[in-house]
């Protein structure tokens, strides 16, 4: 099936009276309720001056509201969803640098991203809804001004859909604009790799500011006509009252989730055993091998492990589900993009050769905005060149050895953090790791790790290096191993590598 050209036509996926949004003690929204949230949105904006190509920043909980401001704004607008937890110096820069014309709020939400925008002169628009309503519905609780946007009406296939930032860990965050048909082409290269159907529920965990749970869960699923449960974002406590609560087919979630579910499985044995999961998916991280086979083993359901990037629209590469092999530590096969290696040079390497993963395909943002000193450098005779190391094997599946700007280089040795990582998570008392790169004076780098224990478990820095050195070969082993309660993350859950030494006091 060919994948919509535009948001609005995906809409149409739907039956009218099927549920497309499900949330915690609020009634379920249909899809017939969903497109006429859309057109009351569209209206909405245009009477407030707000049209087509105009970025409308949103800034709203996880739950059923901001799954369906994402999708409503973006028929007849650009959606630039922001984490709710940023400070105001970070609302203010992200604002600014997306040339904002609105900004989203819950009414009287008193978020510093309102204090951002009065100080950028850009206008506050607030939503109210009410828990008698169906999850996802609301309404402008703002004035109209009357005054019409000169691009009113719906978007079309080649306006922006979606503006993101990058991650911008090492350098300032770089705008990623995403057409209507780069994201439809996600939605429709998720569904295909899924076997998604209408009958699928998704439970969503992921934060919707983030691409992967926009595309992966609630955009894949509108394209199908199916239902997604929105949580309230992550929380170990409450994840199997969800599970429970919502009966899903399927969830997607970075691997640190992953392994807070597992953690916490033995005192929800009874929700277990009593889901029906077809299969569960792991993505914007490596997922160990180990947590894997765990979660295999507990949800008696394939676990598929798929690579993604926000310039990707999402996802480049998955595992597919039985019976087709799935092989634990790669990354699956293309899916939906052309994907390929490539050495420095541009040209194009042969199975088990080691290079730059890069892609083209429908759902490749058209380039960085604003930005043409880093399309030159990402964009080599069309193919995006993504930041990662990698091979394929003589199947078509990919191996990810590495982020480039995350080798540690010690002494000129080359080292792999994600190759440590996962050593240590064969440490039988080791739950999570982060291998990362700490400052030495003389090397100019040598390989740290930080670890989490398993509950119960003991196991010092002492053990855990003789564990490696054992495995690895000496230049490889940690010179530090830091056991901590807890691994900072990223705001969507992720280990983020970059930085960290310093955050630790290593740097």
């Amino acid at each position: 099936m060919t994948s919509p050209p535009h948001i609005s036509a995906l809409l149409r996926s739907g039956a009218t009276d099927a549920v497309a949004l499900s949330a915690p003690n609020r009634p379920d929204l249909t899809y017939g309720g969903l497109r006429r949230q859309a057109d009351r949105t569209v209206e909405g904006l245009n009477v407030r001056g707000i049209g087509r190509g105009d970025r409308v920043a949103i800034v709203l909980p996880n739950g059923p509201e901001m799954a369906s401001a994402f999708v409503s704004v973006a028929v007849g607008a650009t959606t630039a969803p922001l984490n709710p937890g940023y400070r105001q110096p970070e609302f203010e820069f992200y604002l600014d640098d997306l040339e904002a014309k609105a900004l989203v709020l819950a009414e009287g939400d008193d978020s510093p991203a309102r204090a951002a925008a009065a100080a950028l002169g850009i206008r506050v628009l607030e939503i109210r809804t009410e828990d008698r309503w169906p999850a996802g519905v609301f309404d402008f609780a703002s004035p109209a001004t009357g005054a019409s946007p000169p691009r009113g009406g719906r978007a079309g296939t080649d306006d922006d859909a979606l503006v993101l930032h990058t991650s911008g860990t090492t350098s300032r965050p770089k705008i990623v604009p995403l057409l209507h048909r780069n994201v439809c082409a996600t939605a429709g290269n998720i569904r295909r790799t899924l076997h998604l159907e209408a009958a699928d529920r998704c439970l969503n965990v992921m934060p919707l500011f983030h691409i992967h749970g926009l595309m992966a869960c609630v955009l894949s699923t509108m394209h199908t006509g199916g239902s997604v449960y929105c949580a309230p974002g992550f929380n170990a406590l409450k994840v199997f009252a969800w599970l429970a609560d919502a009966d899903p087919t399927w969830y997607s979630a970075v691997p640190t989730m992953h392994q807070a579910i597992l953690a916490r499985a033995s005192r929800n044995a009874g929700i277990v055993e009593r889901l029906r999961l077809r299969f569960i998916r792991s993505s914007s991280a490596a997922l160990p091998a180990r947590v894997m086979a765990e979660l295999e083993e507990l949800f008696g359901a394939p676990v598929v492990e798929a690579y993604a990037m926000t310039e990707a629209a999402h996802q480049m590469t998955c595992n597919p589900l039985p019976p087709a092999p799935r092989k634990p530590g790669t990354v699956g096969v293309a899916a939906g993009p052309e994907v390929a290696v490539m050495d420095a040079a541009g040209n194009h390497l042969a199975p088990h050769e080691e290079g730059e993963i890069v892609i083209r395909g429908a759902n490749v943002t058209p380039g960085y905005e604003n930005n043409e000193a880093a399309n030159r450098d990402a964009f080599t005779a069309g193919w995006f060149r993504t930041g990662d190391q990698g091979f394929s094997d003589e199947d078509g599946y990919f191996t990810i050895t590495g982020r480039l700007k995350e080798i540690i280089n010690r002494g000129g040795e080359k080292i792999s953090p994600r190759e440590v990582d996962e050593v240590l998570m064969d440490h039988p008392s080791v739950q999570q790791v982060v291998t990362f790169a700490m400052p030495h004076p003389k090397l100019g780098e040598e390989v740290a790790a930080a670890v989490v224990l398993r509950e119960g478990a003991e196991a010092g820095p002492g053990a855990i290096r003789e564990f490696a050195s054992g495995r690895l070969a000496g230049f490889k082993v940690p010179r530090k191993v830091v056991v901590l309660d807890e691994i900072p993350k990223g705001p969507t859950g992720k280990l983020r590598r970059i930085g960290l030494a310093e955050q630790l006091g290593l740097g």
